[in-house]
């Protein structure tokens, strides 16, 4: 795994073990945050949607169905993932 911090530099330790339920911004942050867009479905006053977040939980759009959610986060060059 290659993790770099925003100047570009490695801080990854081989054999560190990461916890993503005790994760900080600082370690989302050198994750890819800026790299990696989350799909979550959502209810909205017209009905399903799909959010758009940043890896940090910012919320950053909304698209009515997942395959244009995730062709939004593609033409913005992240990566999406869903969380359900």
């Amino acid at each position: 795994m290659d993790i770099k911090t925003h100047d570009g530099t490695a801080n990854f330790v081989p054999g560190t073990v990461l916890d993503i339920h005790h994760i900080t911004a600082a370690q989302l942050a050198g994750l890819g945050m800026e790299e990696i867009a989350f799909v979550k479905p959502v209810m909205t006053e017209n009905g399903p949607a799909f959010a758009i977040h940043a890896a940090d939980g910012t919320p950053m759009a909304i698209a009515s169905n997942a395959p244009l959610a995730a062709a939004a986060i593609i033409q913005n060059d992240m990566v999406p993932s869903l969380v359900h």
